[in-house]
């Protein structure tokens, strides 16, 4: 474990959302010491520093929005991220907004499949004609699959970017009307917070790593929203009713346990919205447990 790299590359991206602020996650979680704690689990860590965004009030939304300027930083995101990958590195991927993983699953998976575990409130897998609000981190699930603006289907490579059946969604509470009939009818397994109610976070994460079992690596997409805003107060979009800590920290345990885990997402993270950066500081928990910290 102790040679290996894992490079740090942020995405300060709002264009997904309406909530201001979430451009700003990448500097609170390196503020609040990741690749410090990354380096006292015994691992080589590279800051690859940003990918250049556009700012949000220079950008010319015409017709499409954001969509455009989106599908610009993800395109530039793919390839570096599918870079990372080909130098036998592990991309940790620091968001702004969720749209930023049309980019991040594109590029990890440019030459073998991966599985993905998507972790969120939200399902994010409206398309323009779905979504009530437009807002394009509520798509990047959708778009992976092969459904949506084609600027955003074709980042990197055209088309879909991953099978329904290599996806696991967890902590799902908060579904538009249309999304929900859309989920149930995608192929991915789904868990909403009932389910980990009723079952434990011990079997949910069990059956989705058996879900994957066919897969060699597995990519993570964490939504920080996945979580109860008491624990996590500072995300672009909360929902009360989420995860525990504790519950999140079994779950990066059990995924750290398959030792199959090869790139990460950390997405939604608010400053403005936040405590003393107390929402960075408990991803970064998540994430040494993701990357091997372990009780004993």
């Amino acid at each position: 474990m102790g040679q290996k790299t894992i490079r740090i590359i942020g995405i300060p991206i709002d264009l997904g959302q309406n909530q201001r602020g979430v451009d700003m996650g990448p500097a609170a979680l390196r503020y609040a010491g990741l690749a410090d704690r990354l380096k006292r689990l015994g691992y080589q860590v590279q800051d690859a520093g940003n990918i250049l965004v556009p700012v949000r009030d220079t950008v010319d939304r015409q017709a499409l929005g954001f969509v455009p300027a989106i599908s610009q930083v993800c395109n530039a995101l793919y390839f570096a991220a599918s870079q990372a990958i080909s130098d036998g590195a592990i991309p940790v991927f620091l968001g702004g907004d969720h749209s930023i993983a049309i980019g991040t699953v594109g590029g990890v998976t440019a030459t073998e499949d991966c599985g993905l575990i998507w972790i969120d409130a939200h399902g994010d897998f409206n398309t323009l004609d779905s979504s009530p609000s437009g807002n394009v981190h509520g798509m990047p699930l959708a778009s992976l699959l092969g459904e949506g603006p084609p600027e955003l289907i074709s980042v990197g490579r055209n088309g879909a970017k991953i099978s329904p059946e290599n996806v696991v969604l967890i902590g799902l509470r908060d579904l538009d009307l249309a999304e929900k009939k859309r989920l149930l009818h995608s192929g991915m397994q789904l868990f909403s917070m009932r389910d980990i109610d009723e079952q434990g976070m011990g079997q949910i994460a069990v059956s989705a790593l058996e879900t994957m079992a066919h897969c060699p690596r597995i990519h993570v997409s964490l939504d920080v929203d996945a979580l109860d805003p008491h624990d996590a107060p500072g995300v672009g979009t909360p929902v009360p009713g989420g995860l525990t800590y504790r519950e999140a920290q079994l779950l990066m345990e059990i995924i750290a346990d398959s030792q199959r885990l090869s790139s990460l997402d950390i997405v939604e993270i608010n400053p403005i919205l936040d405590q003393r950066n107390r929402t960075a500081e408990i991803a970064i928990e998540l994430v040494a447990s993701l990357f091997g910290k372990s009780i004993l």
